[in-house]
């Protein structure tokens, strides 16, 4: 489909998902959300798709719903809140979180509300220096969503996504990276440049076993440590039949660095 609110770019096996309506800081739309959603499937079933960077044009990263949109609908007909989350942000925070090849945040502006929660969605997070996180619903009398309840005391523990949910104060990037919220924090003029590094380093990878052990790391968080265990040996009996497995082991005994073909 052609997009209207995220640029899609690919450049070898590095997909760039650009979240692109600059001047509202990238506030989620119905079509957004639609678009997300689409190219986030594509990127699943496109084997020539090694690894996913999410991030913001602009100053902004995404600060949650576009408000204005919401006030329409409800000077409309009326908004079923849960029909809509059931509708749009859930099945794009479960695809990005299904998704079987590593997605990369890199966090240029604020992430709240569903912007965060579609930030903690993903894999690894690089946050600008200027990057801040909060979680605003508190702030506009509604409930945490999109995944946060879930998400961010899995992250930074309860009582810290207790504050954060209870006070809706914003959190730093500094704070963000000593609370386990982001992985790491670098220089604004750096993130691209950081963002594309590690995601070069993923298009390298042994995609289907990174995959695996984003499947592997889901099952283990709500099943007991033997339903892990026996989840593990069928993941790892998938890995082990795989063409970079067998690459990895030739390359181990030849003493070489291993090439890696996502297959």
């Amino acid at each position: 489909m052609a997009y209207e609110t995220i640029l899609h770019e690919q450049s070898g096996g590095v997909l760039t998902i650009t979240m692109n309506r600059p001047d509202k800081l990238n506030a989620l739309t119905d079509v957004m959300l639609a678009e997300l959603l689409d190219a986030f499937k594509g990127a699943g079933q496109d084997a020539s798709v090694r690894v996913v960077v999410l991030t913001g044009a602009g100053r902004g990263f995404c600060p949650g719903a576009d408000l204005s949109a919401v006030q329409d609908r409800i000077a409309g007909n009326g908004v079923d809140y849960g029909k809509h989350l059931r509708a749009t942000f859930n099945p794009l925070i479960a695809t990005m979180r299904s998704l079987p090849k590593p997605v990369i945040a890199a966090i240029n502006g604020v992430a709240a509300g569903a912007g965060m929660s579609i930030a903690m969605a993903c894999d690894l997070k690089i946050a600008a220096e200027s990057a801040s996180f909060l979680q605003a619903f508190v702030k506009i009398g509604l409930v945490p969503d999109s995944g946060s309840t879930w998400m961010l005391p899995r992250l930074i523990g309860t009582a810290r996504a207790m504050e954060m949910f209870l006070t809706g104060r914003k959190v730093t990037a500094q704070e963000a990276l000593a609370w386990g919220l982001v992985n790491q924090v670098v220089p604004d003029n750096e993130l691209a440049k950081v963002a594309s590094e590690i995601a070069s380093q993923f298009a390298a990878a042994p995609t289907r076993a990174i995959g695996y052990t984003k499947q592997a790391i889901g099952y283990a968080s709500i099943h007991t440590l033997e339903e892990a265990m026996e989840y593990e040996a069928d993941m790892q009996d998938l890995a082990g039949r795989t063409a970079d497995h067998a690459e990895g082991l030739r390359a181990f005994l030849e003493k070489r660095a291993p090439e890696f073909h996502g297959q």
